[in-house]
């Protein structure tokens, strides 16, 4: 794992760290239990790496490269894991997102398709916000004749609480451009849903 996703490479917040030994204690544990003494520090540790995306500049990933090319094609990266917090209950919610760009003189290097859904991911968020955000991203910073993304994510605020529906999995989508040709977006839809041989 790169040190730019390591997350004992945080600087520690005694704030937070005290606000989670709060927590445990007003859920009635043991806060100085052997158990639970350093939880508060891995908690804040792990809310630092997992809400990283808001230090973090998704334009400025792709501008880092975008790269001059007549290509003119359906450029497609998909399956890319997500995991991100949903804001109502600071759960986890998780799966894949599915990304195609159609280039308008430029292209961008394929690795950063899924660090800035990285970006938008590691923030609290909603599924419907996170798909928006990224779509945005690459229609404005990219410029490309068509964009689309869909993401299918399971949620644990589902699935552990409230209804309790463990197989549930919403799927949010955004075109922009020529993905609103029927056509194009058909392809696309149909690309994503198939393995390759």
């Amino acid at each position: 794992m790169s040190k730019q996703f390591d997350e004992g490479s945080f600087n520690l917040d005694p704030a937070i760290m005290e606000k989670y030994k709060d927590i445990i204690t007003y859920i009635g544990e043991d806060a100085s239990r052997e158990g639970l003494v350093k939880t508060p520090e891995r908690a804040a540790k792990a809310m630092k790496f997992l809400t990283q995306g808001y230090g973090k500049d998704a334009s400025q990933i792709l501008k880092s490269a975008m790269f001059k090319e007549s290509y003119d094609e359906m450029v497609i990266v998909k399956d890319i894991e997500i995991y991100s917090l949903c804001e109502h209950h600071i759960l986890p919610f998780f799966g894949k997102a599915h990304i195609a760009y159609i280039p308008d003189g430029y292209i961008v290097g394929l690795s950063k398709l899924p660090r800035i859904v990285d970006v938008f991911a590691r923030r609290l968020q909603v599924q419907e916000r996170l798909t928006e955000q990224i779509l945005d991203c690459i229609n404005l910073t990219l410029k490309p004749k068509g964009v689309a993304v869909v993401i299918e994510a399971a949620h644990m605020c589902m699935m552990m609480r409230g209804v309790q529906k463990q197989n549930s999995v919403t799927t949010t989508s955004g075109f922009k451009g020529a993905f609103e040709n029927i056509e194009t977006r058909t392809e696309f839809l149909k690309l994503i849903s198939e393995k390759l041989s």
